[in-house]
């Protein structure tokens, strides 16, 4: 499931990419075209803005595109103001435009701009007229509508639109597929270092068994104090050495899928009340308090029982190793919607918030020196975690209201006995 998960993320980072380049290089292309077009209307405009200034000007006879249309339009007025001339059209198009008049008379050049009119947008170009004499005796405006170069533009992204969609479809498929092409090799070293992980493991434990059964032969037979510390030192750091090796063996097996985990209905209280029981006398010995809210009757669990004690013995014995003396633990267990929910909470110093994300990672250790002094090994929570998760569950962490840490394990409830038809 977790190679699922990450070739899903890279598949998914594949056409996020590409649905960024795409977006891009379609915007560019989008913002181009519109400005290439609206170039070409700007060199239409002047053109047609000489021809009815030479009409108006010199009596031509030059056929112009505002004729009989109401797509373009014009108006030519004298240097005060004054409407000279002008076609039908003028104001749906928004002509006569006083900026652009100003500014063509300031400069004495051929302004274009955008302006709104009563039906949109045009496009229009302001030049100033001379007679023969090269004296300025006027601005002629003429402006097309830019309704049909939207059009245009629209139809531009409706091509592009379902290219874009049929791209993003080849790009995740074709990144699925280098996703795992990808993880292939990944996959393989991954592969060839659990196996290491659990052959060395398993290998290691015979030796660790012999070294230990030795040293407590060579115990017995010493009368020294200072000869019987270092065997129970070796005794253990062997324990510990012996811990590790499990929690190893025992995660190789979670990532090949190959530990066994039940699938059944059980009563969860009696595992809660098992679990506390095993670990009553080491809170006792360290006069700590070991509680257990009443719960109720029959919370019917799915999953596997053996595991959830398991998962249960991690997070109390990760409790008391965090709860000052003559303070306790608490263990509760409800219902919540369709999960039983059972809740661990300690009162020592809790959890540090940017510690907090973190301690469910593998070799994670909040404290180190008092994880290494208490023989810790940095994969239980992590273990713990994972087991619930084979159940169907979950675990979580979170710091409680007033001090402590607290952890809660869900499990699905189990589903109740169906009622027979009719």
């Amino acid at each position: 499931m977790n190679e699922n998960r990450a070739r899903v993320r890279l598949t998914s980072g594949y056409v996020g990419v590409f649905a960024l380049m795409f977006l891009f290089l379609g915007l560019v292309a989008v913002f181009g075209f519109s400005r290439a077009l609206v170039i070409q209307q700007d060199e239409l405009l002047t053109q047609e803005a000489r021809n009815t200034t030479k009409n108006l000007l010199e009596g031509g006879e030059s056929e112009v595109l505002a004729t009989n249309s109401d797509e373009f339009g014009w108006i030519a007025l004298e240097p005060d103001g004054d409407v000279m001339d002008r076609n039908w059209t003028t104001r749906s198009l928004g002509l006569p435009d006083e900026d652009l008049f100003e500014e063509t008379l300031q400069k004495e050049e051929i302004v274009p701009d955008t302006v709104r009119g009563k039906d949109g947008a045009a496009r229009v170009v302001s030049m100033p007229m001379y007679d023969d004499s090269d004296e300025l005796v006027g601005v002629m405006q003429y402006a097309r509508s830019l309704q049909r170069v939207r059009s245009t533009v629209n139809e531009l992204v409706l091509v592009l639109l379902p290219l874009g969609i049929g791209g993003l479809g080849l790009a995740a498929i074709g990144g699925a597929y280098m996703a795992g092409w990808a993880r292939r090799p990944v996959r393989e070293a991954f592969e060839r270092q659990r196996a290491f992980i659990a052959d060395a493991s398993h290998e290691l434990k015979t030796p660790l068994t012999l070294i230990r059964a030795d040293t407590e032969v060579l115990r017995r037979g010493l009368d020294d104090p200072d000869d019987r510390e270092l065997t129970d030192d070796v005794l253990v750091e062997t324990d510990r050495m012996s811990n590790i090796l499990s929690d190893l063996l025992l995660t190789a097996r979670l990532d090949a899928g190959k530990l066994p985990v039940d699938e059944e209905d059980f009563d969860l209280v009696p595992v809660v009340l098992d679990a506390t029981d095993r670990f009553g006398k080491r809170s006792a010995s360290r006069d700590l308090r070991l509680e257990i809210d009443e719960p109720p009757d029959g919370l019917m669990v799915r999953g596997d029982p053996a595991r959830t004690g398991q998962v249960l013995g991690v997070l109390l014995d990760n409790a008391l190793a965090h709860t000052p003396p003559e303070s306790g633990v608490t263990v509760a267990a409800r219902l919540r919607d369709d999960l039983v929910e059972t809740v661990v909470r300690d009162t020592g110093p809790g959890i540090p918030s940017e510690h907090l994300p973190r301690v469910f990672e593998r070799f994670y250790r909040v404290d180190k020196a008092r994880s290494r002094a208490g023989g810790g090994t940095g994969l239980g929570l992590s273990i713990a975690r994972e087991l619930a998760r084979a159940q169907g569950g979950d675990l979580g962490a979170e710091n409680a209201e007033g001090g402590g840490a607290l952890f809660r394990l869900a499990l699905p409830r189990a589903a109740g006995p169906r009622r027979a038809k009719g």
